[in-house]
């Protein structure tokens, strides 16, 4: 834990687009002795983004925050175009945490003419987002990559929300030795239960409504599954309140193991149960730890 005593004087916000200049910047903390942290986002910052930052900031001297709309995570061309850019006002967000800097490149920056380089990391990619999303976690593993290389920081963060993303991380940074430590920081909800995403905002509102009904279902299948319950009873039930509630299509509600995403037929050992569903053109995903019991 950094000690409070050496917080600095807050400075602007510095924005950086080019890799060059961020290696340099990186460099010269260095120099000083000091640590950093960095929390990598597609922008359009919400309460939970922030609480990243909030946390790399306590417990490194330097915080960087990147913005990057990674083309290569998004099957559809109109999601790509739709994802919500909104770079003044997350800039303005970061300066009054005191973020130190803003790394916001442009596509050809991190893919140059020519890019050809993938990486995946096998199993953990295969299941949940992975399957019903063909490349995504790719794209996450690829671009992850690239930032921690460009910047090579001390710890890097991310939020249990998108938990199969933070296993991926993990795993990929593990087999390919890259110095970081990698901090999971637990989900923030909106006081109804629904998870913050940079998507909500593109929900009606009836479909807000609705939302938080993600939640309820799994917080009850919770809750039927701690100590071991079969998981097929339950799992069916779920699907049906959640089409009730207008989710359609579904594309998983799951049991899987935390550590290692292996699907579970009854919660025997650590768990979580993973939901993935969708409220008219939104994607909504949430997933909540399972208590295997004694």
């Amino acid at each position: 834990m950094k000690p409070a005593a050496r917080r600095r004087v807050q400075a602007p916000l510095a924005i950086l687009r080019g890799i060059a200049e961020l290696r340099q910047t990186v460099a010269r903390w260095r120099c000083a002795g000091q640590s950093v942290g960095i929390v990598p986002t597609m922008g359009a910052l919400h309460a939970g983004h922030l609480a990243l930052a909030r946390r790399a900031r306590d417990e490194c001297d330097r915080v960087i925050a990147t913005i990057f709309v990674n083309p290569k995570q998004f099957n559809q061309a109109d999601d790509l175009t739709g994802y919500p850019r909104e770079e003044a006002d997350d800039a303005g967000k970061l300066h009054a945490l005191g973020v130190d800097l803003l790394f916001a490149p442009p596509v050809e920056e991190i893919y140059p003419e020519g890019f050809a380089t993938n990486v995946s990391v096998a199993a953990l990619a295969r299941c949940l987002c992975g399957a019903t999303r063909p490349g995504h976690m790719d794209g996450v593993a690829t671009v992850v990559t690239k930032l921690l290389l460009q910047s090579l920081p001390d710890k890097a963060y991310f939020g249990e929300k998108d938990y199969q993303q933070l296993l991926v991380v993990r795993k990929m940074v593990r087999d390919l030795d890259i110095p970081v430590a990698i901090v999971g920081v637990a989900t923030v909800r909106e006081t109804d239960g629904l998870a913050l995403s940079s998507r909500n905002v593109l929900l009606t509102a009836e479909q807000r409504a609705r939302a938080p009904e993600l939640y309820r279902v799994l917080r009850a299948l919770a809750e039927q599954l701690e100590g071991g319950a079969a998981a097929g009873p339950p799992l069916a039930w779920g699907r049906e309140e959640l089409v009730r509630a207008g989710f359609d299509p579904i594309d998983y509600l799951e049991l899987r193991s935390a550590p290692t995403l292996e699907a579970l037929a009854r919660a025997d050992r650590p768990a979580r149960i993973f939901a993935a569903a969708w409220l008219g053109q939104v994607r909504l995903i949430d997933n909540l730890p399972v208590d295997p019991g004694s």
